[in-house]
């Protein structure tokens, strides 16, 4: 499966926004991934206080680069080993993507249209089940 050339517009479009915007959505993110999945905030028991800081990152790095993805493999890679080590499983993926697609709404507002979010929406599914297929390798060998 790959991205819609739609998707891959809106996203790389949305990058600029998310450098000035990005630490703001991830925090909230956070905030109701805690608030409606308080079960998760146990994966974030030793995650650094500027955790929120680096997702920014991540996600700025994922939107400039959607479509040229290998450019990612490394941090790919990393983070399937981070999640690995905290336990992170497929499951919790969905409570995630909820919690980002509402904090982007949220913080941006009505510049989050509808299309917007959809991109967001697809891409952040796609990024997951490459993660998820990754840390599924790693799980195995653990």
């Amino acid at each position: 499966m790959a991205l819609s050339v739609k998707t891959i517009e809106i996203c790389k479009g949305t990058a600029p926004l998310l450098v000035e915007y990005g630490e703001a959505i991830t925090k909230k993110m956070y905030d109701n991934l805690f608030t409606n999945y308080p079960e998760t905030k146990a994966l974030f028991g030793d995650a650094p206080e500027d955790q929120h800081i680096k997702l920014a990152g991540a996600i700025v790095a994922y939107a400039a680069n959607i479509d040229k993805l290998h450019v990612l493999s490394h941090a790919v890679d990393v983070i399937a080993n981070r999640h690995v080590k905290t336990n992170v499983k497929p499951e919790h993926y969905p409570m995630v993507g909820v919690s980002l697609l509402q904090a982007i709404k949220d913080v941006l507002g009505d510049v989050a249209s509808d299309d917007v979010i959809e991109a967001w929406k697809e891409a952040y599914f796609f990024l997951g089940d490459i993660l998820i297929g990754r840390e599924k390798e790693l799980y195995s060998i653990v």
